[in-house]
């Protein structure tokens, strides 16, 4: 029986790269740029890269959340009227269950004004549009499990344990060679048992699969 210490919820997902997706709302332009950071630094870097292209743009507003349980969120409205750009922003990352990444809205303001229930909605409306278009990276709880290996049969354990995986949503994360080949995989909690039943059944009980910590697996 697995451990039940090693049962966890899923963590928030990512996304994989970065993309631009632009809005135009009764003339006014905005540009959502919505990119991964795993650091407030990295988040940064990208807000900076926005302004300095969109330099005479009159608003860049900004939502990020950073951190594997988004411990570490944050917006700005960048002189919209409180409350019309940066929130309903992250409020969007929330509803998906979106972290380590950060959205810039540049706004080109086209001469009419939106009022504020139409700023909420351009503002969100053009972050919910370009993750839309973004490739989605699921995070789920995993222990790390080692199977030490002898040489002459590492080919063959190999192969069984990435068909396995392949079948259990797992993953083999490394393969290397010293005294013997130790083979690292990437397993969910609830498929550890039938992880063992398979190394012994390929091994006639010879090969143990030994658990380490539990990580984060992205895919």
């Amino acid at each position: 029986m697995d451990d039940p210490g090693t049962r966890t919820t899923n963590y928030p997902s990512t996304i994989a790269t970065a993309l631009e997706h632009e809005l135009v709302v009764k003339k006014s332009r905005f540009i959502a740029y919505v990119a991964p950071a795993r650091t407030t630094e990295e988040a940064e870097t990208v807000i900076a890269a926005v302004r300095k292209q969109y330099w005479d743009a009159r608003h860049h507003c900004v939502a990020l959340i950073i951190g594997t349980q988004a411990d570490q969120q944050r917006s700005s409205d960048g002189g919209e009227p409180s409350g019309t750009a940066g929130v309903p922003m992250l409020e969007v990352l929330r509803r998906r269950e979106l972290t380590d990444l950060v959205t810039v809205v540049t706004r080109y303001f086209g001469g009419v004004k939106l009022g504020a229930g139409g700023l909420v909605r351009a503002y969100s409306g053009s972050v919910s549009e370009a993750l839309d278009l973004a490739q989605i990276v699921r995070r789920t709880p995993a222990v790390q499990v080692t199977v030490d290996v002898p040489h002459q049969d590492a080919g063959r354990i190999q192969g069984v344990l990435r068909d396995w995986a392949d079948n259990h949503e797992a993953q083999v994360a490394d393969v290397s060679y010293a005294a013997s080949a130790v083979i690292t995989l990437l397993v969910p909690p609830d498929h550890l048992s039938e992880l063992d039943a398979s190394l012994a059944a390929a091994s006639a009980g010879q090969l143990v699969a030994e658990r380490g910590e539990t990580v984060v697996m992205e895919h």
